[in-house]
């Protein structure tokens, strides 16, 4: 279990002007511990200790201890439960007067945070909530390095997807999945071999690209931008060859995002879809139904391609997490399918289009199973067709 000794944890009454940080110390069991020397805000310590014991995720929840995500596994801190007075003492101070009047209002906001670890600045993206009248927070630590496909061991045929002109790129899955992180890469893969400007449109940013061959701006929605309705209008006159608009959560984001498409942009989007033959579902589920035929056109002529993705522990050392991933290329036929809402049959064409780079989650499984990246019984736990697996394990197609 992660701790943080509790010692040192911080009273109600504590000060934030004198607020310690965490560090490493030696432990008397085979669990990671954490100490305090001074530093800056209180709420700090707890993202400084994310980052020594490789934490992912922090939840603060009023009443109980700090509970952090490592390799996968929510564990909770050994740390006081924090209280409703202290709770705010040590939220209030990462918000600025815009991101207090949302939260005020909407009982939630997301933004990004920042603090310094052993002189290396880490940022986080936050979410605040409340729940029962009372403040929570749950953060997200942003990795300072952005990894290459290999090292994600994501499928080569995803390279495709970043040398194209135009069109809209997808990807799917449920929050955690590690979606960020594979547009990260998929962005730095053309930062680092073409020339030319990326534009981001953010909510909030996540990543900070360092510029290669690329020209790259990166707008926060709220701090440089009011809205992503607005920010994708100024956008297309803004000489952009590659568009992220961060997640398509509406319809107007939507429009927004297909428009650009269709006028020669290359936009890269992320949606909460279980699979990728799921999304034109998910899309057409943002539109009333007069509109579909409309939505059904413009998904086939104008998507590239879309990858689903679900992140599994991994049991090859040095390996927290690999992904789990679907690929799906707008080829000829699917198109077919998606004009003709013929959805159910995209699918089995993933399958049989392993030839042409797509892959389906059974043999994304069977993949990383083979290559010794994550255990067996795990695989067929998270399998959407358990006895498909099976049988791919066994070499029966």
């Amino acid at each position: 279990m992660a701790t943080l000794d509790p010692a040192t944890a911080p009273s109600e009454s504590a000060s934030s002007s004198s607020a310690p940080a965490v560090a490493h110390t030696a432990s008397t069991d085979s669990t990671p511990s954490v100490v305090i020397e001074p530093a800056g805000l209180e709420i700090d310590r707890l993202f400084e200790a994310m980052v020594k014991l490789n934490g992912s995720d922090l939840h603060l929840k009023v009443d109980k201890p700090p509970y952090m995500r490592v390799k996968g596994a929510l564990q909770p801190l050994k740390y006081p439960p924090i209280g409703a007075e202290q709770m705010k003492k040590l939220c209030a101070p990462i918000m600025n007067e815009r991101q207090r009047g949302i939260f005020d209002t909407d009982g939630g906001a997301d933004f990004a945070h920042t603090c310094v670890v052993d002189g290396v600045r880490w940022r986080f993206r936050i979410n605040m909530l409340t729940q029962q009248g009372a403040w929570g927070l749950v953060a997200r630590r942003v990795n300072n390095t952005i990894p290459d496909f290999e090292k994600l061991f994501l499928p080569p045929s995803i390279e495709r997807l970043c040398q194209l002109d135009q069109g809209m790129v997808l990807l799917a899955g449920v929050t955690g999945s590690g979606k960020s992180t594979t547009i990260g890469s998929m962005l730095n893969y053309i930062n680092r071999n073409y020339r030319k400007h990326i534009l981001t449109l953010e909510d909030p940013i996540e990543f900070v690209f360092t510029e290669d061959k690329c020209l790259i701006n990166q707008r926060e929605i709220g701090n440089d931008v009011r809205n992503f309705e607005i920010g994708m209008k100024h956008a297309v006159r803004e000489d952009p060859d590659i568009i992220l608009v961060g997640e398509l959560r509406d319809v107007e984001t939507f429009k927004t995002a297909i428009h650009a498409a269709e006028t020669g942009h290359l936009v890269f989007g992320t949606i909460h879809a279980a699979s990728a033959s799921s999304c034109i579902g998910r899309i057409l589920d943002l539109f009333p139904q007069e509109e579909h035929p409309s939505i059904r056109s413009a998904i086939a002529f104008n998507m590239k391609g879309i990858v689903a993705q679900k992140l599994l522990k991994s049991i090859k050392p040095g390996v927290s997490r690999v992904p789990v991933v679907e690929v799906m290329f707008i080829d000829v036929l699917i198109r077919k399918y998606v004009l003709e809402e013929q959805d159910h049959l995209i699918a089995d064409h993933i399958k049989k289009s392993v030839k042409d780079g797509m892959q389906d989650f059974t043999q994304s499984l069977k993949s990383l199973i083979d290559l010794g990246l994550i255990d067996r019984h795990d695989a067929l736990e998270i399998a959407p067709n358990r006895e498909a697996l099976v049988m791919a394990l066994k070499g029966i197609s």
